[in-house]
């Protein structure tokens, strides 16, 4: 895949919109992992030298498009030492802006439009700039107004870190090492349908877990409890085994989950065989079976493609 790159651009004194994920996990104020800003960094830097004037615009969490606090990207600021913008579609900053500056926008889910890809949303969001870089690969495949809206109102290029997953995962998907495993987990089955058929055609086994493996469990006839799941994609999960097996794809579902009554953090929490699940069980993650064979399938893997979460992540 040939991607417009930063390299050989000249952006001193240009004002950058620079899109990327800090969607890290944060306890009582404080960044548990800051792995993702890190991986940024690169790209970041690369564009202070080149003396752009850069605004970063991220998300956290799911505030639901309200003004949550809970979800502020302030202590991300302050990990990274530059100044939070309140509010993503305030303009007044551009004006102090030096060459080789970079400034974090508060959260960009804090408005509905920007999971809804509003068109005027993403215009607002992109007035002042002059460019728009995208260096968030985990949310590249989401068609928000950060992602996606944008790009109708700016000439839009890959960051250094979007450019590099794409170039390892143009490879693996091109010439992968056998036996390729492929992990897709998450929380609905309507997103990744593409990603579940590239992946059965692709992969000698797919193991499918998360809320995802749920709605697969209740296609195949299980009692899920009061968990989160899809009904209305039976007909969808049973089409893709049906595609896994067709294309010699061997596909694992869940043997057994992590409930509780409620999904809570402090819940506590049951282990149960997927036929024991009662009917006010509430599925919190993965089972001790599931998760012994998970790591036995990545032992015997040469190759392993992994999306998406098998369980409460906070």
């Amino acid at each position: 895949m040939k991607l417009r790159t930063i390299d050989g651009l000249d952006l001193r004194g240009k004002y950058v919109l620079l899109r990327d994920d800090f969607n890290v996990q944060i306890v009582d104020g404080k960044i548990t992992d800051a792995f993702r800003i890190d991986q940024s960094m690169p790209t970041i830097n690369r564009l202070r030298e080149m003396g752009a004037r850069v605004a970063i615009v991220s998300h956290l969490g799911r505030p639901k498009g309200a003004r949550n606090m809970e979800f502020s990207l302030a202590p991300i600021a302050e990990y990274m030492h530059v100044p939070l913008i309140p509010d993503c579609l305030d303009k007044s900053f551009m004006a102090n802006m030096h060459d080789g500056d970079v400034v974090l926008l508060e959260n960009v889910r804090f408005y509905a439009g920007e999971e809804e890809n509003d068109s005027e949303f993403a215009k607002k969001l992109a007035a002042g700039f002059d460019i728009y870089i995208n260096d968030a690969f985990a949310v590249s495949h989401r068609a928000h107004a950060s992602t996606v809206g944008v790009t109708k109102y700016l000439p839009s290029y890959a960051g250094l870190l979007l450019a590099s997953e794409i170039e390892n995962l143009t490879r693996v998907m091109e010439t992968p090492k056998h036996p390729l495993l492929s992990i897709v987990a998450g929380s609905k089955v309507s997103t990744k349908i593409g990603v579940l058929r590239a992946l059965a055609r692709l992969s000698d086994t797919l193991i499918i877990g998360g809320a995802l493996g749920t709605t697969f469990n209740f296609a195949m006839g299980a009692n899920v409890g009061n968990s989160l799941y899809e009904p209305d994609q039976k007909e969808n999960a049973l089409a893709i085994l049906k595609y896994a097996q067709q294309n010699n794809c061997r596909v694992l579902v869940p043997l057994d989950k992590g409930v509780g009554k409620e999904f809570a953090p402090n819940a506590q929490r049951f282990n149960r065989c997927i036929d024991e699940i009662e009917p006010d069980d509430v599925i919190i993650d993965s089972g001790i079976e599931t998760t012994a064979r998970t790591v036995t399938e990545i032992e015997n893997a040469a190759t392993v493609i992994w999306n998406g979460t098998v369980g409460m992540a906070q």
